[in-house]
C-alpha cells in the first residue's frame, strides 16, 4: 500500500477498527476514510453502494460487525446473524463493484467447530458442528469467508480475511452483560477492589462512563452496591461464569492490528495456503481460572475468586494453528502479562473516551 492510498476502515470505533487505524497512522498512511454508524448504516446496501462510488476507496479493512460474549451471542441470536451478514455481503459486494485493489475481512476464531482438533488449522474450517451459544456469528463470519473466496474465484478480486482469536485492549467493551470474557473480568475484578478500597470517586468515574442495568453513577452508594452484588461484584468476592478450565488465548489488539496490516502490505488471496483466511494469534492459552487469578494479582484485589458451575463454559478450548502466519513472516510482540500491564494502567481514565 502506498502512503497516500485511499483507505477504508470500516467499524473504526470498535476494539479491532481502532487499533488498526491508530497503526495506520503511525505507519504514516495519510488518506484513511471512516464513517460512524450514524453516518453510515452498513446494512443499508443502497448507502453502502453510494459510499463506495463516492469514495472510491482502494483498500478495505472490514472490521464492523456486531459483536458480543457468550451471553450477547446466545441472546441475541437472530440480531448477531441478520447484521453481520447484511454488513459484510454490502461491503464487500460493493468493493467488488468499486473496483477496491485489496479488501481484508476480519472473522473470528468461532469460526472452527467445537471439537476441532488444537490447536485449531484454517483447514479445520466446515469440519464439525459449531459452538452451539454463538453459532449465529459464527456462521455469518464463515459466509463472509466463503463470499470472499468465490468472489476471488468468479470475479479475479484480492479479497482476504484475518481470522484473528480473542482479543483485548484500549476501547475495548466492558460492557458486563454483553462483553467477551476477559474485559468483563476485568472490570468485575477492578469494580471489586474499589470497593474493598472504598474508592467512590472511582466507581462513580467507572459507572458514568458504562452505566449498569439498573443504577448509574449518581444512585446511592448502597443501591451500587446492590447493584454490582447482582452482578457477582462485592467488596470481598468476585463471581466467574462457569468453571474456570476452559482454555482460551489472547492477543493484544495493537498486535492484532500489526498483523492484519502486514497481511494487506505482503500477502494476496493467491498466496494463501487453504481458501482466503489467515488464523491471527499468539499461539499460547490460559485457563480462564488463571486469567482471573492474574487480573486479581495485577489489581490488588484481595477478596475471593467463585466459580459459577451453573453458567455455560463454551468451548473447553480454543487455540489457533498461527504457523500460516509465522510463515508470512508476523510474529507478534506482546505478552499476557504486558498486556493486562497496559490495560491496567489505561483503564481508570481511558483517556476521557467513553466506553
Amino acid at each position: 500500500m502506498k502512503k497516500d492510498a485511499t483507505i477504508y476502515v470500516a467499524g473504526h470505533r470498535g476494539l479491532a477498527g481502532s487499533a488498526i487505524m491508530q497503526c495506520l497512522k503511525e505507519a504514516g498512511y495519510t488518506n484513511i476514510i471512516t464513517r460512524t454508524h450514524k453516518e453510515l448504516d452498513l446494512t443499508r446496501q443502497d448507502a453502502v453502494e453510494l459510499f463506495f462510488n463516492q469514495h472510491k476507496p482502494d483498500y478495505v479493512f472490514l472490521c464492523a460487525a456486531k459483536v458480543g460474549g457468550i451471553h450477547a451471542n446466545n441472546t441475541y441470536r437472530g440480531q448477531f446473524i441478520y447484521d453481520n451478514v447484511m454488513i459484510q455481503s454490502n461491503v464487500i459486494h460493493a468493493a467488488y463493484r468499486a473496483g477496491v485493489t485489496k479488501l481484508l475481512f476480519l472473522g473470528s476464531s468461532c469460526i472452527y467447530p467445537k471439537e476441532a482438533s488444537q490447536p485449531m488449522a484454517e483447514t479445520a474450517l466446515m469440519t464439525g458442528s459449531l459452538e452451539p451459544t454463538n453459532s449465529p456469528y459464527a456462521t455469518a463470519k464463515i459466509a463472509g469467508i466463503e463470499m470472499c473466496d468465490s468472489y476471488n474465484q468468479q470475479y479475479g478480486t484480492n479479497f482476504i480475511a484475518a481470522m484473528p482469536t480473542n482479543l483485548y485492549g484500549l476501547r475495548d467493551n466492558f460492557d458486563l452483560a454483553n462483553s467477551h470474557v476477559l474485559p468483563a473480568l476485568f472490570r468485575k475484578i477492578y469494580l471489586a477492589t474499589c470497593l474493598q478500597q472504598e474508592d467512590w470517586q472511582a466507581i462513580t468515574r467507572d459507572l458514568s462512563r458504562c452505566a449498569l442495568a439498573g443504577c448509574c453513577d449518581d444512585d446511592s452508594h448502597q443501591v451500587i452496591k446492590d447493584t454490582l452484588a447482582g452482578c457477582g461484584v462485592t467488596y470481598d468476592e468476585v463471581e466467574i461464569w462457569g468453571t474456570g478450565k476452559p482454555l482460551r488465548e489472547f492477543m493484544w489488539s495493537h498486535d492484532m492490528a500489526q498483523a492484519c496490516i502486514h497481511l494487506m502490505q505482503h500477502v494476496d488471496a493467491t498466496d494463501i495456503a487453504y481458501g482466503c483466511h489467515v488464523n491471527v494469534g499468539t499461539g499460547q492459552e490460559i485457563a480462564i481460572g488463571e486469567l482471573a487469578q492474574t487480573i486479581k494479582l495485577l489489581l490488588g484485589f484481595e477478596g475471593t475468586l467463585s466459580f459459577n458451575r451453573s453458567k455455560p463454559d463454551g468451548t473447553a478450548r480454543k487455540l489457533l494453528d498461527v504457523s500460516q502466519l509465522r510463515a508470512f513472516g508476523f510474529e507478534h510482540e506482546t505478552s499476557l502479562q504486558e498486556g493486562l500491564a497496559k490495560l491496567a494502567s489505561w483503564y481508570p481514565t481511558q483517556d476521557g473516551e467513553a466506553i
